[in-house]
């Protein structure tokens, strides 16, 4: 059976960093040797040198849209991205795919899409909608990771929020099957200010107040503790939490033995409220970017391990319908558009906050495989599969249209100046992008689909 060394002055493994050779055979990390160890025999021996040699991330929230908005995105420009950004792994949105994925026949629909398209492996959310609450042990039992829940309108009319009741009903569901529930947390029924231009940025800001996600994270936590005296032991998890003043009640919930998990995205995390100019649509998003002050708070709840983890919440959508040209920011679909970079924007704001590679490997792979139950991903650890992201942290690049591997060049990080390039990514031990001489994404692809209780390789 062949076998390859993978060596890197910089391993991240869990742990810390370090000189080390990784010894690869069929696909899976069989053993990691000091770096200045005897090399067993190998039929490929990849040195990178000074490179970091860090696990390839896991991005567990992506809306790819295929089939039925195609225009919007796809598997194979999403999962091209997704390889230029060091992520070697990904799960799929139930929306705003058509049909949405509330269903076995609809997650049924989106499979016979992938032949071909999977240049790095992808799981799948299922929905939990106020009217698919009878399909939902159907759609569990056919092998999504788990489900999202919306508490406010969704944007997709077919895919339609829930009241507590209902949410309640099919967390049940899912604690019976110790699988995640995924909460887009806001709750629009305390008034907010009305936007007065539909180009303001402020008045957009103010009329998506932050106690609108306050409120749905109290109402998600009172399910779980009503199931908790049901006997049961829900998982829930808040989505792209935006609000810092909901940090004290998930640390609380926490204490009390609830197994409340949550997630931010790099926009919230690199981009200020403060700083988004009137007229563009491209920075909307909902929950919306907030102020510096808690933007700062945020970075805080990284740090002490309030916040589990890091996706980028890829939302794209044809750039008419962010009203590029009007500038209509109320009236434009709310989505960032940034898979390819989040490794680059993290890293470049959190090494001025004395984080480490380390952390970010904790934060965008570690955590998020553990969320999706994907037990052999995430980690350079014996047992493991062999994905991999080689990165340069010194090295700089400006993102351009250009160099976008996403459908539509829309993203409200064009020209921004960053630091890391990720100059190649592994999966499963084969080379599925790189910046070296020859083709960028070495066919063919090689993405696999990853099912719930199911071995990804």
């Amino acid at each position: 059976m062949s076998q390859q060394l993978f060596s890197s002055q910089r391993v991240i493994t869990p742990e810390g960093e370090g000189p080390a050779c990784v010894v690869v055979r069929a696909g899976k990390i069989v053993d990691i040797l000091p770096f200045d160890a005897p090399r067993p025999p190998a039929e490929q021996h990849h040195d990178f040198g000074d490179r970091v040699l860090m696990p390839g991330l896991v991005d567990s929230h992506v809306h790819i849209n295929e089939p039925g908005r195609t225009d919007w995105e796809g598997f194979d420009t999403a999962t091209h991205a997704a390889a230029a950004g060091g992520i070697t792994s990904l799960v799929d949105m139930p929306l705003n795919c058509i049909p949405v994925t509330i269903s076995a026949a609809a997650f049924a629909a989106k499979q016979a899409v992938l032949a071909g398209k999977l240049w790095v492996d992808a799981g799948f959310w299922g929905g939990a909608t106020a009217d698919n609450l009878a399909e939902l042990p159907g759609l569990l039992a056919a092998g999504v990771l788990g489900v999202k829940s919306f508490t406010i309108d969704s944007g997709i009319d077919e895919f339609q929020s829930v009241n507590q009741a209902q949410l309640t009903q099919a967390m049940r569901h899912l604690a019976l099957r110790g699988l995640p529930h995924l909460v887009h947390a806001e709750l629009d029924h305390s008034p907010a200010e009305a936007m007065t231009s539909s180009t303001s940025y402020k008045g957009f800001l103010s009329s998506r107040p932050a106690r609108w996600e306050n409120d749905a994270v109290a109402l998600v936590i009172r399910v779980m503790q009503q199931l908790v005296s049901e006997g049961l032991t829900p998982r829930a998890h808040i989505v792209h939490l935006s609000s810092a003043e909901a940090l004290p009640m998930i640390r609380a919930a926490r204490a009390e033995g609830l197994l409340l998990s949550c997630e931010t995205c790099p926009h919230y995390l690199v981009l200020a409220a403060e700083t988004i100019p009137d007229g563009q649509a491209a920075y909307k998003c909902c929950p919306p970017i907030r102020e510096q002050s808690n933007q700062e708070l945020l970075w805080q709840g990284l740090s002490d391990g309030s916040i589990d983890c890091i996706v980028s919440d890829h939302s794209p959508c044809t750039p008419d319908l962010k009203n590029l040209d009007s500038g209509d920011i109320e009236n434009a679909w709310g989505g960032i558009s940034g898979l390819q970079f989040g490794l680059s924007l993290i890293w470049t704001a959190a090494r001025q906050r004395g984080m480490s590679l380390a952390d970010l490997a904790t934060l965008m792979a570690s955590r998020p495989a553990e969320l999706c139950g994907l037990r052999d991903k995430g980690a350079i650890a014996i047992g493991k599969q062999a994905d991999f992201c080689v990165f340069g942290p010194e090295q700089t690049y400006t993102i351009s249209a250009e160099i976008i591997q996403h459908r539509h060049k829309v993203s409200p990080y064009l020209g921004h100046h960053l630091n890391g390039v990720v100059h190649s990514t592994w999966l499963a031990g084969e080379l599925i992008y790189s910046t070296e001489a020859g083709p960028n994404f070495p066919g063919p692809a090689r993405g696999r689909v990853l099912l719930a209780e199911r071995e990804s390789r």
